[in-house]
């Protein structure tokens, strides 16, 4: 029973799969084709002023072998030393950490991807460039976390992966259970506080959750770092809005996990060389979070499929679907009759972001199309102890520009760097 269950699993994992790349080929050509009829009726093109990429001479480069590493392989390969840490979560999620430890006396830091990704894409952009290299170049003790479900953490001290029970969580979970149990880890580790959390997207949604229920968490963090802020997200530009809009009544037909990587997304990283197919992805990337084919290097196009999507539970889908539905950030929605056994009320309770006293600094862009600056106006105006605002200042710069972008180091991470040495960046300004 066990081996057919298993069989099965896969299989509907390799149906999802080639349905996705379906829907990719789909979409990229009503992309083109929309776009060619707006030049058409407007005599003028939307694609103008765009440097589109040069793919032969992006094929000619170097192949780049952190196409077949994992995330430590990747950091000694970098020339960091490399280390990995399992942390169980009290509800008994098995959560690896990675780790470019810093010399004596070094500061604590850590680092938390978004939604279908892992604690590669911190390193995707290489050394001197990544983040989380040029966080180790100054000096400090990098940590990069993984959520529960993704590639380096699907496992559980009594639950299968391959069992419903194992997916029933969402970014709710990964608030109250994973970042407690790492920030705890860590610290108790380094007998001192986190000198600072970054989070992108959803490592920003479920650091607000931790920070507003579990305080004596909070009090661990000296300040937390939102790139591409994610609490409320009912303006979302994206296509998803539409898609996930109505996630809530699509759940039935989808269960447990979503969007695992396989070998099929291994395969596209390792030996699809076909340009147009590496197009395609990108563009279908860049419809879904905002277009900026300047500061895309596509030769990194392999790395990022060898790792991403990393997977999630349909369960955290759902609830970013009520967060549009609803234009509120509270906790899981259950139904009336179930949310009475579970809040004691009809409506989830909202997270209370008033109660966040950790120094937050947002970082955002007005080409984010997941998390609009309209929502991010909004938890600015709720966060009692923002230290500092900042809008990118490139025009296009989209959702995943926080950590791809050729030219994030100067448009983004000097920031970062000089507000976590307490420089002065001319901070706060109203967004």
């Amino acid at each position: 029973m066990a081996n057919f269950r298993r069989i099965f699993s896969q299989l509907f994992k390799l149906f999802v799969d080639m349905r996705l790349i379906a829907i990719i080929r789909l979409l990229s050509f009503c992309s083109y084709l929309d776009k060619a009829l707006a030049d058409v009726t407007s005599g003028s093109s939307e694609l103008e002023g765009i440097t589109w990429p040069n793919w032969e001479q992006s094929n000619k480069e170097k192949f780049n072998l952190n196409v077949f590493l994992n995330t430590s392989e990747m950091i000694r390969r970098a020339g960091y030393p490399a280390e990995s840490h399992v942390v169980t979560t009290k509800d008994g999620y098995l959560l690896t950490l990675h780790r470019i430890p810093g010399g004596n006396g070094s500061a604590p830091v850590l680092l938390q991807h978004g939604l279908l990704s892992s604690s590669a894409d911190w390193l995707v952009l290489g050394k001197g460039k990544a983040l989380a290299y040029l966080l180790a170049d100054q000096g400090y003790d990098v940590w990069l976390g993984n959520f529960r479900g993704n590639t380096y953490s699907k496992a559980h001290i009594s639950l299968s992966s391959l069992e419903l029970r194992f997916w029933n969580f969402s970014f709710n979970e990964m608030g109250i259970y994973d970042l407690p149990a790492m920030i705890t880890f860590i610290t108790n580790m380094r007998s001192q506080p986190l000198h600072t959390y970054i989070g992108h997207s959803m490592g920003t949604t479920s650091f607000y959750i931790m920070a507003s229920e579990c305080p004596e968490i909070a009090r661990r963090v000296k300040m937390m770092i939102s790139l591409g802020p994610g609490a409320y997200i009912n303006n979302m530009k994206s296509p998803l809005k539409y898609i996930w809009g109505e996630f809530e009544t699509m759940q039935l037909f989808f269960r447990g996990e979503f969007m695992p990587h396989s070998d099929i997304w291994r395969s596209f990283s390792k030996y699809n060389q076909n340009l147009f197919t590496q197009k395609i992805l990108v563009d279908i990337m860049f419809l879904l979070v905002g277009y900026d084919y300047e500061q895309f290097d596509y030769t990194l196009l392999p790395v990022i499929l060898n790792h991403d999507p990393a997977g999630s539970s349909v369960k955290t889908v759902t609830h970013y679907a009520q967060g549009i539905n609803s234009g509120k950030f509270r906790h899981y929605d259950y139904g009336q009759e179930k949310n009475l056994l579970i809040y004691n009320s009809s409506e989830p309770p909202d997270y209370d972001l008033t109660k966040i006293m950790v120094p937050i600094a947002l970082y955002y862009s007005v080409n984010d199309w997941i998390f609009d600056i309209k929502d991010v106006q909004r938890l600015y105006r709720l966060l009692p102890n923002v230290v500092d605002q900042y809008e990118v200042p490139w025009p296009k710069f989209n959702h995943v520009d926080f950590i791809w972008a050729k030219d994030a180091p100067t448009l983004l991470y000097e920031r970062i760097l000089n507000l976590m040495k307490g420089k002065n960046v001319n901070n706060i300004t109203s967004i």
